[in-house]
């Protein structure tokens, strides 16, 4: 595909991205402002599920998910994937199929409309701050005690470079080891190919599959056993990605 239609493509993509956040957002400001905090993130998060099939089926970039009846839904999970593009946010919706509450950037929220829909479900870290760093943790760990799975990339930002994956933050193998909860890592492969975060103009339609990998388990472990638990997930997502 060339620039010039490339180009286009992603100009299409991009205003189908914004009228449906449009159509979606007062939806979201009405269940934020009548229903209780988690009520009202459950049904957001119904509502962006709703919006990402949408924007899959009109944009051309099409999801796949294998493994998703293995997992587990009547127990959390701290879920954690590889972030390579700005279709992981449509990925996860339709892939992850239990209630969840994302960590992300506090950036994001100056995104006109996106942004008013992100903060409403979003638990928001800003990584030059300790204290925001700590909040987020404290928030992340009371999501997992009201009986809720949470989602950390645990790259922090996405992957700019050639690797599979970079370095991991120790935050996600902390938690989970805090809480006994397990980790069920999953990857998103061709994700970069069909919409580059480097250079966005080469955008084309095709499939992202996300694929989940089998549940680690951290009972027992300690935080002496983070550097250990890190590496294991890092090496099983890795190994994930290579095998496609």
């Amino acid at each position: 595909m060339t620039k010039v239609l490339s180009g286009l493509y992603l100009l299409y993509c991009a205003t189908i991205f914004i009228l449906l956040m449009i159509i979606v957002l007062p939806f979201t400001l009405l269940a934020s402002a009548l229903l209780k905090k988690t009520p009202a993130k459950r049904t957001i998060l119904i509502l962006l599920r709703c919006w990402a099939w949408c924007f899959s089926i009109l944009s051309g970039f099409w999801f796949k998910t294998y493994n998703k009846n293995n997992i587990n839904v009547s127990k959390q999970h701290i879920y954690v994937g590889n972030h390579g593009s700005y279709l992981d946010a449509v990925a996860v919706c339709i892939a992850i199929p239990q209630h969840f509450s994302p960590l992300g950037k506090i950036e994001m929220t100056k995104i006109p409309i996106f942004g008013s829909i992100y903060k409403r479900i979003v638990i928001m870290i800003d990584r030059n701050s300790k204290e925001s760093r700590q909040f987020s943790v404290n928030q992340l760990k009371q999501e997992i005690v009201e009986g809720q799975s949470i989602l950390i990339f645990p790259e922090g930002t996405m992957n700019k470079t050639n690797a599979e994956l970079t370095e991991f933050y120790d935050g996600a193998f902390r938690i989970a080891i805090e809480t006994q909860t397990d980790i069920l890592p999953f990857v998103m492969i061709n994700n970069r190919k069909l919409l580059p975060r480097i250079n966005p103009l080469n955008a084309k339609p095709g499939f992202v599959k996300t694929v989940f990998i089998h549940p680690v388990p951290v009972k027992n472990l300690t935080l002496a056993d983070v550097p250990n638990l890190k590496n294991q997930v890092f090496q099983l997502m890795k190994n994930a990605i290579l095998a496609d």
